[in-house]
């Protein structure tokens, strides 16, 4: 089994590994792609107003310019370490020890703007591309993946499971067609239900916590599912798509 986590925007800073080696990360037919981006954003990082209108980010975030434009020599961490926010705080995997850890670090994955796809030690620098980002003069994110994206995935759930749990921009860059999906209704008293929004993140970094730790080796939807209620979940199942219901 696969958790495929969303990316986040913000990223610890630093790292105690090499400078970024392309050709060190998982999935190598994802390699051609991942340079010219790399290449792009550095490029870019020159021109402040542009990267700026690129990464749809304001003056006060121009450190993240800065991240760009280090790229090629920012030094690295695990991708699985390197993200921060509430789904990764939720997921805490610092916290799992011996062979839980072991177990969250193989199944771990992350979709990427700028990677593709990570596996949970890949070693990657602090950078900034979202899903949404607009880079001068080329095609969307998601025409430059899915042609590469697409059949590394398909190739990966052919022997795994995939759990998706990435937004919608994030699914876009590359589809998984057999994937088991999640969404996060919130419930209220009257029994009306309403997407979560704040709160969805955190929900499904307890899933993913839950799945990657587990010591079942979880291959249909209804498993998945069965492991997210030992861990105190309440799901509901439709296929292959699960709902996490939680109360408003």
């Amino acid at each position: 089994m696969i958790v495929l986590l969303p990316p986040s925007e913000t990223k610890r800073a630093g790292g105690d590994g090499p400078a970024l080696e392309v050709d060190a990360l998982s999935s190598a037919a994802l390699n051609s792609v991942r340079g010219e981006l790399v290449e792009e954003l550095v490029a870019l990082a020159a021109d402040r107003d542009a990267s700026r209108r690129a990464l749809g980010i304001s003056a006060a975030q121009d450190a993240e310019i800065d991240r760009n434009a280090a790229l090629r020599s920012a030094p690295t961490m695990p991708a699985i370490d390197r993200y921060t926010g509430v789904l990764y705080d939720a997921l805490d995997v610092d916290s799992l020890r011996g062979a839980a850890a072991a177990r969250a670090r193989a199944r771990l994955a992350v979709g990427s703007a700028l990677f593709g796809l990570l596996r949970a030690d890949d070693p990657i620098p602090a950078y900034r591309l979202s899903a949404s980002s607009k880079l001068p003069g080329k095609p969307t994110l998601a025409a430059r993946w899915r042609p590469v994206l697409d059949p590394v995935l398909a190739d990966l759930a052919e022997s795994d499971l995939i759990v998706d749990l990435r937004s919608g921009s994030y699914a876009a860059l590359g589809k998984i067609p057999a994937a088991v999906t999640v969404e996060v209704t919130a419930e209220r008293a009257d029994g009306k239900r309403s997407v979560v929004s704040h709160f969805n993140k955190a929900h499904k970094g307890k899933l993913a916590r839950a799945l990657a730790s587990t010591r079942s080796e979880p291959d249909s939807a209804a498993a998945v599912a069965a492991v997210a209620r030992r861990a105190g979940m309440r799901v509901e199942r439709s296929g292959e798509h699960l709902t996490v219901v939680v109360a408003a």
